[in-house]
C-alpha cells in the first residue's frame, strides 16, 4: 500500500551529519519513499562550484539561498515542491530505520482542518554525568511544541498562511510564529507517533552569550503575537525580567560610583553579585562536575542578563513598526498569454492585448506594498525575428495599459544556446528579485505554462500557473497551484483576499 506522497525540505549550513541523515530518508520502500529530497543550502556566499557535503544520494536536489537564514531556507524548499505534503527535518536529526513508516502513518487520514503533524524529538543523555549548559539546550526540543527539526505539513496550509516569515534570521521562533498563524487560520496540528532521534552537542564555550540573540526574535514575536504569546504554545515565561533587574543593579551600582557614592554603589553591587552568584550556581549545579564547564557557567552568568537586555532593546527599536504581512515582497509574471495575448515574436506595439485582469492584478499587487517585474523569453530576438529596440517598445506598450513595470528581464537566447537565463532555468528569477532587493523566496511567478512555474522552483520562488489553450495537461497535473488568471492568482498569493 502506498502511503501519502510527501517530499522533504532540509536546511543546512555543512554540519556534517547530512549524509547520515540523506541515508536513513533515500534507502526506504518505495511505498513510503518521500517524492523528492530538497537539500536547501544556506551558507553565506556559496554558489554551485561548492558542493554540499553529504548530497551523494540520487534524486536530492540542492537550493541556494545564501545565508539568509533557516526560515528563507525553508520558505524557499517549500515553494520548489509539488507534494501535498512538505515534511521539514533539520540536518542534525537522525532519522531511525522505521521514521517513514510511522511518517505515513501519522498522515494517512488526517481531517482536513489538521494541518500538520509534528514528530517526536528524542534526545540521548550523556553517560555518566550530568549534562552540560548546551545540552541542557538541545534536550529541551523534547518538550518545544510545533518545532521544524521533524515537522509534516500541508502544502495548502502553507499556501493559505504565507509560509514562513522571512524577518526570522535565525533557527528561532519562526516555527513558533507560523504555528500560531496557522491556529488563527483555523488550522490545527498534532503530535504524530513517529520518533526522530536528536543528538546532544557539548556545543563550543560561551555558546549561551550568543544565543541571547533570540531576544530580539522575542520583540518580533512580541509585536505580531502580542505579549501573551508564550501561553498560547504552553512555554514557561522567560528569563527576561530576571535578568532586567540584575542588569538595572549592574547599571545602577556603576551610576553611583561615578556620581561619588561609593557606599551605594557597594550595596548595589553587592545585590548584583548576589544574583549572579545565584545564576551561575543554579547553573553549575546542573551541569557536569567539570571545571571548564564551571568556568563557563561563571563567566557567562555575568555576562547573559546584560547582552539579554541589550538584543531585547535592539530588537524592541528594530521591529516597533513591525505588523503582520505577507511573506511574498514581489511577484514577477511572464509576458506572452500571461499579462498579454500570445502574439509569437510579437515586435509590434499595436498588437499588445492585455489578458483579462492583468492591470487589476499589477494595481492589487502594487497596493498591497509588493513590486512587480517580469521575467520573459524572447528568442525571436536571438532568431533575428525581431531585434531588442521592437521588445523594448512593446514593453512601453504593455507599461502604458497595464501599469508601470519595476523590473523586465528578457532572455534573447534561442532554446540550443544553453543558458542560464532561459527558463524553465532560475537565472530571469533570481535576477529579478536581486535587482528588486528581495530573496528569490520572498517572489512568486506567474505564468501560463510549466516553464514559467518550473523557473520558479528552481530558483525557490513560489509558482502560479494560469492557463491558456495552449497550456499542456501534462503541465497542468505536474504543479501545485493554478488559477484562472494573473488577477485570480495574485489575489491566491495575498491569501485569498478581495480583490
Amino acid at each position: 500500500m502506498t502511503g501519502p506522497e510527501y517530499a522533504i525540505v532540509i536546511p543546512t549550513v555543512g554540519r556534517p551529519g547530512l549524509d547520515e541523515v540523506l541515508r536513513a530518508l533515500v534507502t526506504v520502500p518505495r511505498a513510503v519513499a518521500p517524492s523528492e529530497v530538497v537539500v536547501v543550502d544556506d551558507r553565506p556566499g556559496a554558489d554551485d562550484a561548492q558542493p554540499v557535503l553529504g548530497v551523494n544520494w540520487p534524486g536530492v536536489r540542492v537550493l541556494r539561498t545564501g545565508g539568509r537564514g533557516p526560515a528563507t531556507a525553508r520558505q524557499a524548499g517549500w515553494h520548489s515542491c509539488s507534494a501535498p505534503w512538505i515534511v521539514f527535518l533539520d540536518d542534525d536529526v537522525r532519522p531511525p530505520p522505521n521514521w517513514s513508516e510511522r511518517l505515513s502513518a501519522d498522515l494517512e487520514d488526517l481531517p482536513q482542518h489538521v494541518a500538520g503533524s509534528q514528530g517526536r524529538i528524542v534526545v540521548p543523555r550523556p553517560a555518566g554525568r550530568r549534562p552540560t549548559d548546551n545540552e541542557r539546550n538541545t534536550i529541551a526540543l523534547e518538550q518545544a511544541r510545533w518545532i521544524t527539526a521533524d515537522l509534516a505539513l500541508r502544502r495548502g496550509a502553507l499556501e493559505r498562511v504565507g509560509g514562513f516569515d522571512t524577518r526570522f534570521p535565525r533557527a528561532y521562533r519562526e516555527d513558533t510564529d507560523l504555528a500560531l498563524r496557522m491556529e488563527e487560520a483555523g488550522l490545527c496540528l498534532v503530535l504524530g507517533e513517529r520518533v526522530c532521534v536528536h543528538p546532544a552537542s557539548k556545543g563550543r564555550r560561551g555558546a549561551s552569550l550568543t544565543a541571547q540573540r533570540g531576544n530580539a526574535d522575542n520583540a518580533l514575536m512580541r509585536r505580531l503575537h502580542g505579549s501573551r504569546w508564550r501561553e498560547r504554545v504552553d512555554e514557561a515565561p522567560g528569563s527576561l525580567r530576571s535578568h532586567t533587574v540584575t542588569t538595572t543593579l549592574l547599571v545602577a551600582s556603576a551610576a553611583a560610583a561615578l556620581a561619588g557614592r561609593p557606599r551605594t554603589a557597594g550595596g548595589l553591587g553587592a545585590l548584583w553579585a548576589a544574583r549572579t552568584a545565584r545564576f551561575a550556581a543554579a547553573r553549575i549545579m546542573s551541569g557536569p562536575a567539570d571545571a571548564g564547564e564551571w568556568a563557563d557557567m561563571a563567566l557567562t552568568s555575568a555576562l547573559v542578563p546584560p547582552l539579554a537586555v541589550w538584543h531585547r532593546a535592539a530588537g524592541e527599536l528594530r521591529h516597533a513598526r513591525s505588523r503582520r504581512r505577507p511573506s511574498l515582497r514581489a511577484i514577477l509574471f511572464d509576458r506572452d498569454g500571461t499579462l498579454v495575448e500570445d502574439v509569437p515574436y510579437n515586435g509590434d506595439p499595436a498588437l499588445v492585448a492585455p489578458r483579462d485582469g492583468a492591470a487589476r492584478a499589477i494595481e492589487l499587487a502594487r497596493s498591497h506594498g509588493l513590486a512587480v517585474a517580469v521575467v520573459t523569453n524572447q528568442s525571436g530576438v536571438g532568431r533575428r525575428l525581431i531585434t531588442e529596440d521592437d521588445v523594448s517598445a512593446v514593453h512601453r506598450r504593455i507599461d502604458d495599459l497595464v501599469g508601470p513595470v519595476d523590473v523586465w528581464e528578457v532572455c534573447a537566447h534561442r532554446e540550443d544556446e544553453g543558458c542560464a537565463c532561459r527558463k524553465p532555468r532560475p537565472g530571469m528569477v533570481l535576477s529579478a528579485a536581486r535587482k528588486l532587493g528581495v530573496s528569490p523566496a520572498e517572489c512568486a511567478v506567474v505564468g501560463d505554462i510549466g516553464a514559467d512555474v518550473e523557473a520558479a522552483a528552481a530558483a525557490g520562488a513560489r509558482g502560479v500557473l494560469v492557463p491558456t489553450p495552449r497550456t499542456r495537461e501534462a503541465e497542468l497535473r505536474a504543479v501545485p497551484e493554478v488559477e484562472d488568471g494573473p488577477l485570480e492568482a495574485v489575489v491566491r498569493l495575498l491569501g485569498g483576499g478581495r480583490p
